[in-house]
């Protein structure tokens, strides 16, 4: 009896790519050798392991050239979590003297929770405010960098609301005030325009999963004459920034995705966008009491955060798998928590939507019947969800009771 997975493969329409992509065929097929035929250690002294390594500095250069950037400047790592960690910890480490930092309250947690623990062990740490479609004003950036900076760390776009920032000012301002500047560009890269011969970066993350490579690999771009303190300590591997032995068949992967991720820009920002406005205008336009979170015009293509009120966002995401359709909640429902996630805490949603918030990520893959199937699907769920769950919309205490009723009433079904 066989234990493995079904053979048969999943009808899904899988939008939420946010949260991680399927490997493109064409970097399976580049990866491939270096998983089976090609094994060696790119680190050793023969032509075996030399193949391996020539493969690696192809994907470094492949990388550089997406970013505008010089191969030297790359570093790989895990994930895009390391990266941001290897960042701030070079930062701070090579700075020792300066015990503040900038950074804003809807970061990943792989930037928020890091800076919380510098927060206990010591450091200052000015947290930036968005407004209620999650922007940044940049004279609350000026006026937060001090004499004792260490480090402004600013994401390029949100994870959760696709607003992006404005991130080349707020490089320019660190780069008259001598303070380094990290970006966690794990959403942006692939999605819209990244050129750092442009952009004034000390130091930027990127991960694989988000733009069709595995998951485990990540990138690092230092500027070049960055003082840098390696957050992994080991062997002599990428010039001494990262011990380890190299995921070769990885970052051969890593290579080619960034390669297609920057071949396929203008269709991202063409005919992606368009069909994420179509899913937007089909919800907004028979779906009332809908608002759409983050920016409306300054985000990334791919991106649509929707919340319905009095709705819970994990009882139309368990409704919506009924058709294969995968997406992503902004509700902790799952956590026994009433709380909304702290970016649509941040941006100040009403509870009421806050928690009945939905993020449709859309990609290279997904398709206009795709779209036209949420759209015809998601009213009747919305409208099933509303009739089993009465409210009273002038008591949102009531109102939060309720959706936490629903919630319940759906796990019950399962």
């Amino acid at each position: 009896m066989s234990h493995g997975p079904a053979q048969d493969k999943p009808q899904v329409i899988y939008l939420d790519n946010n949260a991680t992509t399927r490997v493109a065929p064409e970097v399976l097929e580049e990866m491939l050798p270096f998983l089976s035929d090609y094994y060696g250690n790119p680190s050793s002294m023969h032509s075996f392991g030399g193949k391996v390594g020539g493969k690696i500095n192809q994907a470094r250069e492949r990388v550089a050239a997406a970013l505008s950037c010089d191969p030297r400047e790359i570093v790989f790592t895990s994930c895009g979590t390391e990266s941001d960690n290897t960042a701030l910890h070079s930062a701070v480490s090579a700075r020792p003297d300066k015990r503040h930092i900038v950074t804003t309250r809807v970061e990943h947690p792989a930037v928020l929770n890091y800076v919380k623990l510098l927060e206990q062990q010591g450091y200052s740490v000015t947290w930036l405010p968005v407004d209620k479609h999650g922007r940044l004003d940049l004279e609350h950036v000026r006026e937060a960098i001090r004499a004792d900076t260490a480090v402004v760390s600013v994401m390029w776009a949100n994870n959760e609301s696709g607003t992006i920032f404005p991130v080349r000012e707020i490089g320019a301002m660190c780069r008259e005030k001598g303070v380094p500047f990290h970006t966690d560009a794990v959403q942006a890269v692939g999605k819209i325009p990244v050129n750092l011969k442009e952009l004034p970066c000390d130091y930027l993350a990127l991960s694989g999963h988000k733009i069709h490579a595995p998951k485990g690999i990540g990138a690092l771009y230092v500027r070049k004459g960055m003082l840098f303190k390696p957050f992994m300590i080991g062997g002599h591997q990428e010039r001494g920034r990262r011990g380890g032995t190299e995921n070769a068949a990885s970052i051969i992967g890593l290579g080619k995705a960034m390669e297609l991720a920057a071949a396929g820009i203008q269709d991202e920002n063409t005919r992606v966008k368009a069909l994420r406005d179509r899913l937007e205008k089909g919800l907004i336009g028979v779906i009332p009491e809908a608002l759409i979170n983050g920016d409306p015009v300054n985000r990334l293509p791919n991106t649509l955060s929707i919340a319905f009120k009095y709705i819970e966002g994990e009882a139309m995401l368990l409704l919506l798998d009924q058709f294969g359709i995968c997406a992503s909640s902004g509700s902790a429902c799952t956590s026994g928590s009433l709380e909304p996630s702290h970016v649509l805490r941040a941006m100040g949603v009403p509870f009421t939507y806050a928690h009945g918030s939905l993020r449709f990520s859309l990609s290279r893959y997904t398709t206009e019947a795709e779209i036209d199937t949420v759209v015809r699907e998601l009213p009747k769920i919305v409208a099933r969800l509303r009739a089993m769950s009465p409210f009273s919309a002038d008591s949102e205490t009531e109102g939060q009771h309720k959706a936490v009723a629903a919630c319940a009433v759906e796990r019950s079904t399962e």
